[in-house]
């Protein structure tokens, strides 16, 4: 079967926010307490609750590095070369990176059917704003409206840009995501974290959320737990702030830090099990994008551990319960035949992570990873889970 007649769904595109992304719909009043820009050396930069960030090295993105830039460092890096090597070569941004009529072109010629599409800064920010879970939710309230207004949550039946969502303030998520289900959303973005609340840090499943996921439950839309700023500590292995260079630490010295996505998903994922919000909700469905699947045979075998260890908390299996409500998304260099064995080829989606540096210059490279299965299995990752989490399975 041909990519172009199976259809192929890419559950991981991106954009690269406008320069208005975050103040557009924002009362400029806020501005110390949310996003704005400011001008260092000759340069622009946010100020992200009045603290200058460089997490991005040029949050204009333009210049930017090239979709995939960094294949042959993340393929294993025969060439022995630098991350900042890889990185020499840009170019001005592209139409198709803040347009949607534009990008869809270019999925016509990738030969895309359908994405999904996920914020660049916007995964970064709300570690930034922790302190203050007000200006949290101002700050991804505006943001939501700027998705909705250049992209859409919707759009031609064919992009579907995710809303963010923080449960730092309960009442404007709950908020967030009646606007967003008014606006055809179909995925909802969430990071990686316990968030910290005006009353201090809770687990994401904790009953004091249960508002919010009741509401996520009775409408059938997916969570999508991206990779972003978890703001997980190095405890110090290693210095705690990424540079804006993509460097992991002065030198590029490996670190801890390297980890951190896979420590975030584990333990936000571990959690939703350990406190059976599946059992108060049973129609929830999860995917995890953009977090690869290296943490995933330890996660399950944790699952299974902890289920003898403290019998007869779980109705069921945990690892049968995280196998039915939590989808997958490997890293294209991760070993998808072996997640097939671990999780199911019905629990995978792919994708490209177009146009990142670190993604896939053509998504449909990925084609290559997947030979060898079945053409069923195929159509499954590269379509028919993605499709299946992009419908609505209201309770």
């Amino acid at each position: 079967m041909s990519a172009a007649s199976m259809g192929v769904f890419d559950a991981d595109n991106h954009y690269y926010e406008a320069l208005d992304a975050f103040t557009r719909h924002l009362d400029p009043r806020l501005g110390p307490r949310t996003v704005m820009w400011s001008e260092v050396g000759g340069r622009r930069y946010h100020l992200v609750g009045g603290r200058l960030s460089t997490v991005v090295s040029n949050p204009t993105f333009d210049p930017i590095a090239k979709p995939g830039a960094l294949y042959g460092y993340f393929r294993g890096n025969a060439e022995g070369k630098t991350i900042a090597e890889y990185l020499v070569d840009r170019e001005p941004i592209r139409p198709e990176y803040r347009d949607r009529d534009a990008r869809i072109e270019v999925m016509d010629a990738q030969g895309l059917d359908k994405v999904w599409l996920f914020p660049t800064l916007g995964v970064l920010y709300e570690e930034l704003l922790k302190d203050d879970p007000w200006a949290v939710g101002q700050t991804f309230r505006a943001f939501n409206r700027w998705v909705h207004e250049d992209w859409g949550l919707s759009y031609r039946d064919r992009i579907f840009a995710g809303a963010y969502i923080s449960l730092a303030d309960l009442d404007t998520a709950v908020s967030e995501l009646e606007w967003a289900l008014d606006n055809d959303v179909r995925v909802a973005c969430i990071r990686a974290a316990a968030p910290t609340t005006d009353t201090g840090q809770r687990s994401p499943s904790h009953e004091y959320f249960d508002p919010f996921w009741a509401r996520v439950n009775e409408a059938g839309i997916t969570m999508i737990v991206h990779a972003g700023d978890s703001g997980y500590s190095t405890n110090g292995y290693a210095p705690q702030k990424f540079k804006g260079d993509g460097t992991f630490d002065d030198g590029g010295r490996p670190s801890v830090k390297m980890f951190a996505l896979e420590r975030s998903v584990n333990d936000f994922l571990a959690t939703l099990v350990f406190d059976r919000l599946f059992d108060r909700f049973p129609n929830l469905r999860f995917a995890s994008v953009e977090n690869g699947s290296s943490f995933v045979p330890g996660l399950l075998h944790g699952l299974s551990s902890t289920a003898k260890k403290v019998p007869g908390w779980f109705r069921e299996d945990p690892v049968e319960t995280f196998r039915r409500h939590v989808w997958i998304n490997p890293f294209w260099e991760d070993d998808v035949h072996a997640l097939v064995e671990t999780m199911g080829a019905d629990r995978i989606i792919f994708g490209s992570d177009w146009p990142h540096m670190e993604g896939l210059a053509r998504p449909l490279d990925y084609l290559d990873e997947v030979k060898g299965l079945s053409d069923a299995d195929q159509v499954k990752i590269l379509r028919d889970n993605t499709a299946f989490l992009n419908t609505r399975r209201p309770a």
